[in-house]
């Protein structure tokens, strides 16, 4: 990886730095890369046409001056945090500046983009058409009247910082600060920005009612009086968990028998839903207020709705090639929270993991105020042999060597103590008689027969 990173030299996407460095100089690349589409950052590299692996020693030392490069930009940049990565026994660093960043950023006023492989000024006009682009500091930064460091959780806070390690531990508040959760008032207390409120508060029901996920699960393929409903109100970490919780228990899934071997399914791909739930989370205008976001499932669709049409540039069209991250800091804190990808390719995988499940490609649309993303089925029949729901054989309890054997039934009629054993046939054959037992305990088949002559049938 690194080799192929550093094969060219530096480049209008990549900038390399000697272990010590002067943080305002990498400061200027960040600035740099952060006003364009993004780059990439390694320290530990020494020469611009030939780089050459040096290697850092003290990693701890460069990670901090990293940390405080990007703090010293305005706004502060809240970049993902320095990988270190290994190459023939050295160890450098590389930092990631995600593309499609909200915001037009400066250091000590100078406003700074990448020209091949070295920093300019940007001229007056791209500036002008650059602010007009990105807009102004963003919601999620501003501090919200009426809440204080006391509406916010220390577990959830805790928790979080337990996950980054040691460049959180050390100092909570300022790692918070400098992901753009906190900012500083007149007397530098800490104070809680709308991003912090969303991530960590207490509850988010008394000043962020739009805050509110929505999941509703309808028995036919439109709208009816018929239908199973939560309302999950709280951070959004916790909105990610609960509502991918209860997506995976609603969606049907099952089995089907290829020859003697039973393959799985499940309605949609997991990683497919969990992208379109995650970017409805990250990514919706959270200064829209009055709703939320919404969740359908029906029969042959699942629609995710999330307030707030695209982006900046961003278009149906080029959605999939287009990075643009409307709320940056809530982006990267659940991106450190492992709950989405930071680097903004959650389309690109929804669209190749729906492929690989032989499924349409999601269907992108905008409405009046909103975006709305459509992941179809097959429009499968769970009663079918070609796929059989076994939900409710697993909700009794039963073994895979057990729901395999129903499958089988559901599709070849009849069983037999061999049959199951070529199934699994690493399991004795007195646990595949007991298995066969239990079904005929249970009511689920019928024996029919004596010795070798027994087989099994469905009730």
């Amino acid at each position: 990886m690194l080799e192929q990173l550093l094969e060219n030299g530096e480049s209008e996407m990549l900038a390399c730095f000697r272990e010590r460095f002067r943080p305002e100089d990498l400061a200027e690349t960040l600035v740099a890369f952060a006003n364009g589409g993004g780059g990439s950052v390694v320290i530990g590299i020494s020469g611009r046409v030939r780089p050459k692996v040096e290697g850092v020693q003290d990693i701890q030392a460069a990670e901090e001056a990293a940390l405080e490069a990007a703090l010293a930009c305005t706004p502060p940049l809240v970049l993902p945090l320095p990988q270190q990565i290994t190459s023939n026994q050295q160890t450098v660093l590389l930092i990631e500046v995600p593309p499609g960043l909200p915001n037009v950023y400066s250091l000590h006023g100078k406003y700074l983009r990448r020209e091949g492989p070295s920093n300019a000024p940007i001229p007056p006009n791209a500036l002008r058409q650059l602010l007009i682009e990105r807009g102004e500091v963003g919601w999620e930064r501003v501090r919200p009247e009426n809440v204080t460091m006391g509406d916010l959780s220390e577990m959830k806070i805790q928790s979080y910082v337990a996950r980054i390690g040691p460049p959180a531990d050390v100092d909570p508040m300022g790692w918070l600060y400098r992901r753009g959760c906190l900012v500083r008032d007149a007397q530098t207390n800490y104070q809680p920005t709308n991003a912090g409120m969303l991530l960590f508060s207490i509850t988010t029901e008394r000043d962020y009612p739009q805050c509110e996920l929505t999941l509703v699960r309808y028995t036919g393929n439109e709208m009816s009086d018929e239908f199973e409903r939560v309302d999950i109100r709280t951070t959004l970490p916790d909105q990610v968990r609960r509502a991918e919780l209860w997506l995976g228990e609603h969606m049907r899934r099952g089995s089907r028998m290829v020859g003697l071997e039973r393959e799985d399914w499940t309605e949609y791909p997991p990683a497919a839903v969990r992208e379109a739930l995650v970017n409805a989370v990250a990514h919706r205008d959270y200064t829209v207020r009055g709703e939320g976001i919404r969740i359908a499932m029906f029969v042959d669709r699942l629609e995710v709705y999330s307030p707030g049409r695209l982006p900046g540039h961003v278009t149906i069209d080029n959605i999939a090639a287009e990075r643009f991250s409307r709320n940056e800091t809530l982006v990267q804190v659940l991106a450190d929270l492992g709950l989405i990808e930071r680097l903004g390719y959650g389309i690109d995988r929804m669209q190749r993991q729906m492929a690989d499940a032989g499924l349409p490609p999601p269907e992108f649309r905008e409405t009046a105020a909103g975006f709305l993303v459509t992941l179809r089925n097959k429009g499968m029949n769970v009663a079918s042999n070609s796929t059989i729901d076994t939900a409710k054989w697993e909700a009794l309890g039963l073994n895979e060597r057990q729901i395999g054997a129903l499958v089988y039934l559901t599709e070849n009629r009849r069983i037999t103590n061999r049959d199951l054993q070529d199934l699994s046939p690493d399991v004795s054959p007195e646990t595949i008689r007991r298995d066969l037992s239990d079904l005929v305990d249970r009511g689920l088949i019928l024996k029919i027969g004596q010795k070798r002559a027994t087989y099994y049938i469905l009730r």
